[in-house]
This record gives structure tokens, C-alpha cells and sequence, in this order.
């Protein structure tokens, strides 16, 4: 299934040293593999991130620059960027450097028909600290068996879908960390690549634990519920 253009959707916060070189990571990934745009979406940040992006855009001409006034959390700036977006498919990955860009062309070879969501797997290359990493391996067991997604690590944010069907699930905040059994629920299929990640090298992560642990179970809970009342009509027009 071919791609016709690529949107590759990053949110950012408080990232002003992780911009330059993820931008040139990007580049260096696709150019002259795919026609493609870099979105970024500054949500709030209050540090030198977009001096930075207004340092780099003249010298960037696929890149774009959308800035939310005030921190809308990680959900609502990806969603900015996939209404924004030119592409019929769209990449996400975290602002922070962790996410290889080189994997994105690992990700778009795995896209078939049904295919609705690649997502990347960082189960043997994870460089987190071990609370986050067992915290990670808990609530990826706990939502695979309440929600049966089927997919190992949801948390990672190298993610791959049409834009189209992104724009047709119901949108909630923290909605990105259930787009697998968000997807399924659609209708389509999800399948998972092993990625790489990296250790972060500036900055710090602007995500705590136990706060996302105490909204992650009231979210758990909503996606059931959406599940339970989905229903996908067999449609024919009667010619």
C-alpha cells in the first residue's frame, strides 16, 4: 500500500535542545524516501523551543510550526497536528529524542491492506529508569488483558496511521496512549515492529508516574465502556 505523503507529527514541551537535532534525524530518514511535511506542535512551552523551530524553519522548508498559548497536554497537541496535517498518513514520535527516526521507514514498510495502526515495540531497547520501565510492563499487561489490543507497548510514541481514520475515533484526552484498541474498535487492524530507543540526552521528562497511573485507570475504564457500545455497520448502496 503506497503512501502518498508523509505528516510526521511531533509534539513538544520544553524541548529547546532536542529540536535541531531530531529535525536533521528526520531529515536524514526520508528524504528521497517519501514526500513528506514535519509538524511541530509546541504545546506551551515556556523555555527557548521556539526560538528554536523559528531558528530552523528557513532552512527547513518542509517544516511547520503550531503553537498552542497554554500546555494542552500530549493528547490534544497531537491532535492539533493531525487536523493540520497534509498527508494521508500520519507519524507520531516524542519530542524528547528517545524515538529513532530512523525506524519510521521500518514502520511504513509493515503497512498492508486492513492495516490501520503500526506501532513500535521498544520491549528489548527501552533506556528508561526501572520504576518507569516496571510501571510500563504493569499497565501494558493490565490494558492488553481488560481491553485485548493485543499490542505490547502503546506507551511508545513512534506510531503510525491514515490520517482519515485517526480523525473518525473518538477523541478524549490521553487518547494516544489507547489508540491500538481505539483502532480495533474501528474496524482495522494493528500490528507492532520492534524499534530502537535511546536514552535521553537533554533535558528532562515532563511526565510523572503516579499521575499517569491514577488517569490511566479512569481512562481504562472509558475505553471499555466505548467498546462495549461500538458497532460497525456492514453498509450497501442500493444503486
Amino acid at each position: 500500500m503506497q503512501i502518498r505523503k508523509l505528516s510526521v507529527v511531533v509534539p513538544v514541551r520544553n524541548e529547546a535542545d532536542n529540536i535541531a537535532p531530531l529535525i536533521a534525524e528526520i531529515r536524514a530518514a526520508l528524504d528521497g524516501r517519501v514526500d513528506y511535511e514535519i509538524i511541530y506542535v509546541d504545546d506551551g512551552s515556556t523555555d527557548a523551543t521556539p526560538q528554536r523551530l523559528a531558528a530552523i524553519k528557513p532552512t527547513c522548508p518542509r517544516l511547520r510550526v503550531i503553537r498552542h498559548a497554554e500546555s494542552c497536554g500530549q493528547s490534544t497537541a497531537i491532535h492539533t497536528g493531525v487536523k493540520a496535517a497534509h498527508g494521508d498518513w500520519i507519524v507520531t514520535l516524542d519530542g524528547d529524542g528517545q524515538n529513532d527516526p530512523a525506524d519510521i521507514p521500518k514502520l511504513m514498510a509493515a503497512v498492508a491492506p486492513g492495516v490501520e495502526l503500526v506501532g513500535g515495540n521498544r520491549r528489548h531497547t527501552r533506556r528508561d529508569s526501572w520504576i518507569k520501565r516496571l510501571s510500563s510492563v504493569i499497565a501494558n499487561g493490565v490494558r492488553s488483558r481488560l481491553l485485548g489490543d493485543s499490542t505490547p507497548d502503546t506507551g511508545c510514541g513512534l506510531k503510525l496511521f491514515p490520517r482519515a481514520v485517526f480523525l473518525d475515533l473518538p477523541y478524549f484526552d490521553h487518547m494516544h496512549r489507547f489508540l491500538p484498541a481505539l483502532v480495533i474498535r474501528h474496524g482495522g487492524r494493528v500490528v507492532s515492529v520492534p524499534v530502537n530507543h535511546r536514552p535521553r540526552e537533554f533535558g528532562k521528562s515532563h511526565y510523572g508516574t503516579l499521575d499517569r497511573l491514577m488517569v490511566g485507570l479512569v481512562d481504562l475504564l472509558g475505553v471499555m465502556w466505548l467498546q462495549r457500545r461500538a458497532k460497525r455497520p456492514v453498509v450497501v448502496e442500493e444503486k
